[in-house]
């Protein structure tokens, strides 16, 4: 099984889609004028506006909803597993594939809002199934789009979040994967089974509050260690190059696992995000385009970034060399993931390092399974739009909790190969996608500015656009 994962991954994962995904970046950065730096401040102020509805919901509980997808096992045992298999260099990368990535996040993510639509319980729901329908007219491709990710999002991706926190739990207090995963399939039963307001209001409360822990502690422990910041920083670009002494062996291996990592994490490109940010009721789609653009600096930026200086600040760190040998070997015996980040915590704050990370892995982790069913299930209300099939999603349900549960007894490896696989197919058909289906997103953006530069509040007119199909905004009109 590992090794036909490993092959599919191999095909999957090729330079191809790593260039795909740093090359898409860079030219809708080019497009967009570079939004996700000229556009900083509106993005803070877009987020905390704006109300939910009895449609949809707020800008900052789409953003949440978003972020619990996004910040999860990647920012911590993905973390680890880029700097295992390509060196301190690929933290770099996976900075780059964030940087650029924002403007991927803003393109895909104003053109879920553009093609949005209410379902049979007068929900916003969209996402690339629906935007590919609509603006580009292929329905199968649309239909691929959907059921690889309700495949990705509700049997192959849960499996690493749930294994990471069997792992972590396992680490910290001897508890095993069998007992984790009962308890957390019968919590996310609750939450699933209570539908879409149930997963906002759980995530807005939720992720804000654990990302905030976390990077405080991250800081506490860099503060410890002022003095290593510069050189970790400093190894971070070096490596990143091939110029770092003993890393250079990993240079090709530092921007794939970089550019893997990144996207795993921060999902830009991915297509997970417009899932979340279809959802948010807003009077223009570029808004939500704005909030969704900064939770890749939340995600890869601010705690990935802390999970990587946790690590590298205190050595707790090993380096696969590609013949096999280690480069580092900090901590003999310690399975790459979770160990990595809960002995780096654990060596500067003893006693409780442990058990601080396998807390926050079960909280990032957790809310990242209840994202991931979110997005599977709309697009499984996709795939019923014209023949309602209500067992669908009973199957669904039924399906994730599998997952979960086959995840957490799994071994770590195991996991990881089949979220990549799920990963990388959706990247490969939303990445095709949004390049093909841009227009309508740099249309509102412009559309955003010039109405902003007038002392507005944006409000939306497709049809003023020359944006045909998208329907529920010509409605509201």
């Amino acid at each position: 099984m590992e090794r036909l994962v490993t092959l599919l991954n191999d095909v999957i994962w090729s330079p191809a889609l790593i260039y795909l995904c740093l090359g898409a970046g860079l030219y809708f950065s080019l497009r967009t004028r570079f939004m996700q730096v000229r556009g900083f401040r509106e993005m803070i102020r877009l987020m905390f506006s704006g109300k939910s509805s009895e449609a949809g919901v707020s800008s900052f509980q789409a953003l949440a909803m978003s972020l619990s997808g996004r910040v999860g096992t990647g920012n911590i045992a993905g973390v680890a597993t880029a700097i295992a298999f390509g060196g301190p260099g690929a933290v770099f990368w996976m900075w780059t594939v964030a940087f650029l990535g924002a403007s991927t996040a803003y393109v895909e993510s104003t053109l879920a809002q553009i093609y949005k639509e209410k379902d049979e319980k007068g929900q916003y729901r969209g996402g690339p199934a629906y935007f590919i329908e609509k603006a580009m007219g292929q329905r199968w491709y649309a239909w691929l789009f959907a059921v690889v990710t309700a495949i990705a999002t509700g049997l192959l991706l849960p499996g690493v979040q749930a294994n990471s926190i069997a792992s972590g739990l396992n680490n910290a207090w001897g508890i095993a994967p069998s007992v984790t995963a009962a308890i957390v399939v019968v919590v996310l039963g609750f939450i699933i089974f209570g539908g879409v307001k149930r997963i906002a209001r759980f995530a807005e409360v939720v992720v804000p509050f654990m990302a905030l822990a976390y990077i405080l502690v991250a800081l506490v422990i860099m503060f410890i260690n002022i003095q290593q910041v510069p050189i970790i920083f400093m190894l971070i670009i070096k490596s990143a190059f091939g110029m770092e002494a003993g890393f250079g062996a990993v240079l090709g291996l530092a921007v794939q696992w970089g550019v893997k990592r990144g996207v795993y994490s921060n999902e830009a490109g991915q297509g997970t995000g417009p899932h979340a940010a279809a959802a948010a009721e807003v009077s223009h789609p570029a808004k939500q385009g704005y909030v969704q653009a900064f939770s890749i600096y939340v995600d890869t930026l601010l705690v990935c970034s802390a999970t990587a200086f946790m690590i590298l600040s205190t050595g707790m760190y090993n380096v696969v060399h590609p013949d096999g040998s280690m480069i580092v070997n900090a901590l003999p015996g310690v399975e790459v993931g979770p160990g990595f980040a809960q002995a780096a915590v654990e060596s500067v704050l003893p006693g409780w390092g442990r058990g601080f990370v396998a807390l926050a892995l079960l909280f990032f982790a957790f809310t990242t399974i209840v994202a991931y069913y979110y997005m599977a299930e709309t697009n499984i209300t996709y795939i019923n739009r014209k023949v309602h099939r209500p067992w669908l999603v009973f199957v669904l349900r039924i399906g994730i909790m599998g997952a979960v549960t086959y995840g957490a007894i799994k071994s770590a490896a195991l996991a990881w190969g089949l979220g990549d696989i799920g990963v990388g197919l959706m990247a490969w058909l939303n990445i095709i996608a949004i390049l093909i289906l841009q227009k309508p997103a740099l249309l509102a953006l412009r559309d955003y500015e010039r109405q902003k530069k007038l002392g507005l509040d944006p409000t939306f007119d497709p049809e003023a656009l020359g944006i045909k199909n998208a329907d529920f905004w010509k409605k509201k009109d």
